[in-house]
């Protein structure tokens, strides 16, 4: 079937199960056969494009190509779902400026050190909302402070926006009127977050199935990993479960997606009984 003729090409099973191969391999993202029809809408104006007739030639392209690194992110963009704004499930967010937050300043109070990991945060939201939250909770206190926020993705695309730190009327949906005027300025239908909020974050490629790497970042005191394990397997919920072990401070809090759980999948961790928290600590 032909793309030059507007129709949507056909996948097969065969190339299905080898492109939901690639897909895994290479980001951990698991997807089941009944998913195929996901795969097919988003990737058929691909194949137009390159003026492609099938899958196997797409297979090929994403596989041995001189640009098959470019495509897989081109691939991961089309086929994930970046939803996300500022101030998202603002409740759990809540438990973290008002209980957590104040918590962790008064315990690092001799070091004044912070870090904070936003664990794929697609386009940036989430780590600016936090800085947001470190920055009025210290308030004249935060230059005294050394203040580590960490954004990492595996999309280059989503960090591009997140680097850039404008955003649409989407973005900002959740944002109380308080913190808009206080954190962005406006121009049009854009809205481009104050250089004081910008500085203190920091943005980095990063692929969750990549230990090592996560590693050379060291210790953290916070992580954030929201609405991404509901996309792996739990082979891969696991592993990503034993790096936030390895990289997590013994008094650190790992704040998930509220409808994630690490029950069966770890014992490193023990849930709160913080009401909207859907945070945890490691085991004692």
């Amino acid at each position: 079937m032909s793309t030059a003729a507007g129709q949507r090409v056909q996948m097969t099973d065969a190339q299905l199960k080898e492109l939901a191969e690639i897909i895994y391999e290479r980001s951990g993202i698991h997807f089941h056969p009944e998913k195929k029809y996901v795969l097919e809408s988003r990737l058929g104006r691909r194949l137009a494009e390159l003026e492609m007739e099938d899958y196997d030639q797409y297979i090929q392209f994403l596989t041995i190509g001189p640009y098959r690194d470019d495509e897989f992110q081109e691939m991961f963009n089309r086929i994930t779902i970046n939803e996300t704004s500022f101030f998202r499930n603002e409740p759990q967010l809540q438990v973290f400026e008002n209980q957590i937050l104040p918590q962790l300043i008064e315990s690092r109070n001799s070091l004044k050190r912070l870090r904070i990991w936003s664990a794929a945060c697609s386009s940036g939201e989430e780590p600016y909302t936090l800085a947001m939250m470190v920055h009025r909770t210290l308030g004249v206190r935060l230059p005294d402070w050394h203040i580590e926020i960490l954004g990492t993705d595996i999309s280059q695309k989503a960090l591009d926006v997140a680097q850039s730190g404008v955003y649409t009327s989407y973005a900002i949906r959740s944002t109380p009127q308080n913190i808009l005027g206080q954190y962005f300025t406006q121009e049009g239908d854009a809205y481009e977050l104050k250089e004081d909020v910008r500085s203190m974050v920091n943005f980095e490629r990063h692929n969750l199935k990549d230990r090592l790497a996560a590693k050379r970042h060291g210790l953290w005191d916070v992580i954030f990993c929201r609405n991404v394990l509901i996309y792996f397997d739990d082979e891969m919920k696991q592993s990503v479960a034993q790096m936030f072990e390895d990289q997590l401070t013994d008094d650190g809090w790992l704040f998930i997606g509220h409808s994630e759980s690490l029950r069966g999948l770890s014992t490193a961790f023990e849930g709160a009984s913080i009401p909207q928290g859907f945070c945890y600590q490691k085991a004692v």
